[in-house]
């Protein structure tokens, strides 16, 4: 059995929450200068979540005896911050660790060097004491001048945002301190208020490598560091996201040229994956169909093939035609770097007449194909064009969306979810 040691340096108690399997998903309160001491057993994920004034900040998202047996931690300030976090395999050099340990330090220095008109720009995004000070920051995933803001002192060093706007790839530097870990061991988090370092006499030793290696890297096969290599016929699947989703298999009920009888009510298969989770995903050589974020429409659907008739090789896109209920990216793993898709929270800003709901109220873009709930929504189609062109996923219609195509038959699906 391995644990995770929750330290906290801070002269006050401090409230977390836990998401995933640990601590039952109960909140937990670690008393000033104190420590708890969680299990957490091989197969697990989660995070465990700072509270500061009611609202979650800095985490340490945790998948433990991963891919190859290996632990994959990081420190994330996607949805904010109001104190200093790290966390690290037990046993490792004392400089190596995940996450920036004088964070709000460094929000507070390099906010008071920001013009006025700046300062007023992330007005409502960042929050200051009676004396000025930045006391909390928002979500940068929320605002993207927020996110810009935050990777001028901290980029590199933590999770920051979605990276993504204006249908963006994403930011390297996020990913790239996500690597994996050695093995499976136990883990330290530490929170502080003030130097959140495991041991505040050593400091952080960098462990990146540069932007553009990082992304050659990720468009080989093996994929993103940390994550697992194809591993035969299937999918690579990553839930790009904090929180734990089910994804669902569905296969074409029959096929035709061009064409296909798409399965809403048997699937296949499902799989759970916790936050920035990637699984490769075995299928027959014979499957046609989907995979889809939940077992509801409306849904973005990855439509792929795992080997086709004509060239043998597996062949997949992005499609929004019955719905859009996140973004989501579609490339090869055959080394030649490949990729389709879209990467920005189009729901987020779309006009209310776009707009559809699943059975549990999950907001979404309506179908712009139309089904069993009627036509295809037009303002849909029109805010979908307009936000991604034409290239990028079937918004209508069945041609003139590049597929990606892989000689491996693994392409690598990646649902991003807000």
């Amino acid at each position: 059995m391995h644990f995770i040691t929750i330290r906290n340096r801070s002269n006050h108690d401090q409230l977390f929450k836990c998401n995933g399997h640990y601590n039952g998903g109960r909140d937990l309160v670690v008393n000033a200068n104190g420590e708890a001491r969680l299990e957490a057993p091989d197969g697990t994920s989660g995070a465990i979540i700072a509270v500061h004034e009611g609202v979650i900040g800095e985490q340490c998202e945790i998948t433990k005896c991963g891919w190859m047996g290996n632990d994959t931690i990081d420190i994330s300030n996607i949805c904010g911050a109001g104190g200093n976090m790290t966390c690290q395999q037990v046993g490792d050099p004392a400089g190596k660790f995940k996450g920036h340990e004088t964070f709000m330090q460094a929000c507070n220095n390099a906010y008071h060097k920001l013009s006025a008109e700046k300062k007023n720009q992330l007005n409502g995004h960042v929050f200051l004491d009676g004396n000025g000070n930045v006391k909390r920051i928002g979500a940068p995933k929320d605002f993207q001048p927020l996110e810009e803001f935050v990777r001028t002192f901290a980029n590199g060093r933590t999770y920051i945002g979605i990276g993504s706007w204006n249908s963006g790839r994403g930011n390297p530097k996020d990913d790239e301190q996500s690597a994996a870990g050695n093995g499976s061991k136990d883990i330290l988090i530490t929170y502080s208020d003030g130097n959140a370092a495991p041991d505040p006499n050593q400091g952080f030793t960098s462990l990146s490598v540069d932007a553009a290696a990082f992304l050659s890297l990720a468009a080989t096969p093996g994929g993103f560091p940390g994550q697992p290599s194809p591993a035969g016929p299937g999918i690579l699947l990553t839930n790009h996201s904090s929180k734990t989703n089910k994804y669902f298999f569905y296969k074409n009920y029959w096929d035709g040229n061009g064409e296909a009888g798409a399965n809403f009510d048997k699937p296949l298969k499902d799989v759970e994956l916790g936050p920035n989770q990637t699984v490769h995903v075995p299928l027959g050589l014979d499957f046609k169909g989907r995979v889809q974020r939940g077992d509801q429409q409306p849904a973005t659907w990855g439509e792929f093939q795992v080997k086709a008739a004509d060239d043998g090789r597996a062949h997949g896109d992005i499609s929004i035609q019955q719905g859009c209920d996140c973004a989501a990216t579609v490339a090869s793993t055959d080394g030649t770097n490949v990729l389709n898709g879209f990467t920005e929270d189009i729901i987020r800003d779309a006009p209310a007449a776009a707009l559809d709901k699943k059975p549990n109220g999950e907001k979404t873009l309506a179908s712009t194909e139309g089904n069993w709930k009627g036509p295809g929504n037009q303002a849909a189609i029109d805010w979908e064009y307009q936000k991604l062109g034409n290239s990028k996923a079937y918004i209508k219609g069945g041609t003139g969306v590049p597929d990606v195509a892989s000689k491996n038959n693994c392409l690598h699906f990646t649902f991003y979810v807000v």
